[in-house]
């Protein structure tokens, strides 16, 4: 057990597993972004806006199945979102 762990840094397993959930977090900061677009649009979402967060939620998804292995719901399994 380390005494100050902000002294000694991150393990290299800590490190491993960073980059291991790396993709989801990425996708889970690219959704908040997208959120916070639809929030703050000047004069209202439009159906762009919409698009781009149904994708970001989709990508959010997918990214979770693939890192921590969740069941991927059944209508995103065969769904290609660009």
């Amino acid at each position: 057990m380390r005494n100050d762990p902000m002294e000694d840094g991150p393990t290299d397993a800590e490190l491993l597993e960073i980059e291991r959930e790396w993709p989801a977090l990425e996708a889970e900061l690219a959704l908040v972004d997208e959120e916070i677009r639809i929030l703050t649009v000047e004069g209202g979402p439009t159906l762009l806006d919409w698009r781009r967060l149904r994708r970001a939620e989709h990508r959010a998804l997918m990214a979770r199945h693939l890192v921590y292995g969740t069941p991927a719901p059944a209508a995103l399994d065969s769904e290609e979102v660009a």
